[in-house]
């Protein structure tokens, strides 16, 4: 008898019809606007979590306990973000249609929009926390809306004001820091008020998005544009047991470029950030 043609996810074994997650892939990153690679970065979190064990210490639970489907990677078309979009859509679309909850591994920032289309349709009071060094705010970036600098701006073109909590923030142009007080809930440089925003919308889905660039690039060079001044491996990992109590619907993990970093250490700080947060969701 033949087995699939791929390697999921440490731990992350079991069939579609038996389990509450779904892992996916969207390897894309046609927008990504200074160092490319995050095109690679599902394949490399799958291919480097087998360095790690299922079980957590941090959180006392093991991959091994789980029902969690990896349906690998979607081939997407390299140069139509439209596309692309629209395909990472219809996945999402299906896993959500069987009451699963989609945790989608990018690809560059810009895959998010995809997924949350999907999930807005189905939540439509759906509320979005973004943990991340940039704003992500801006209108257009060099003449184009569909980029990964604009997709948050291009979510709350869906959701509008008072429903975006952004965190680590400590990148952006002037004018997005300023729209942003208007619109959104922007935290500098770290997650010091996420204490508040769980309180906020602890009575709201959630959608929540991961740019792993959130973290300082002394432990995660690997990502298309670090930006000094980003928080600990620790201080995210005690930010996603936080959010435990909330009902997030849907996950996204991304902007790891494993190619910038070739001592694959990037990679393997990534698989760890991802085998907390499955554990962290798995009910």
């Amino acid at each position: 008898m033949l087995n699939k043609m791929y390697q999921e996810f440490i731990g992350c074994d079991k069939e579609f019809d038996e389990s509450s997650i779904v892992l996916f892939g969207a390897p894309f990153d046609s927008t990504t606007s200074n160092r490319p690679g995050a095109r690679f970065g599902s394949k490399a979190i799958r291919d480097e979590s087998y360095g790690l064990e299922t079980y957590s210490p941090y959180q006392d639970k093991d991959l091994e306990d789980t029902k969690i489907f990896d349906m690998g990677d979607i081939e997407l078309p390299f140069g139509d973000s439209k596309k692309a979009l629209e395909m990472i859509g219809n996945v999402t679309k299906e896993i959500l249609k069987n009451e699963k909850m989609p945790f989608m591994l990018g690809g560059e920032h810009l895959v998010t929009l995809g997924a949350f289309n999907e999930v807005y349709r189905k939540y439509p009071d759906i509320r979005l926390i973004q943990f991340d060094a940039h704003t992500d705010l801006r209108d257009e970036y060099l003449n184009v809306k569909l980029s990964h600098a604009c997709v948050v701006r291009r979510i709350w073109d869906m959701i509008g004001d008072g429903k975006i909590y952004q965190f680590g923030i400590r990148s952006g142009m002037r004018e997005e820091f300023y729209w942003a007080k208007e619109h959104t809930t922007l935290n500098k440089y770290n997650l010091s008020g996420l204490d508040k925003a769980i309180e906020e919308i602890k009575d709201y889905p959630v959608y929540l998005t991961i740019d792993l660039d959130v973290l300082d690039p002394g432990i995660m060079p690997g990502t298309g544009t670090p930006e000094a001044g980003g928080i600990s491996f620790n201080e995210l990992i005690d930010g996603i047991k936080k959010m435990s109590g909330l009902n997030i619907v849907a996950v996204d993990v991304n902007e790891l470029a494993p190619n910038l970093d070739m001592s694959g250490a990037s990679s393997a700080l990534a698989c760890k950030v991802v085998r907390e947060l499955l554990l962290m969701l798995y009910r």
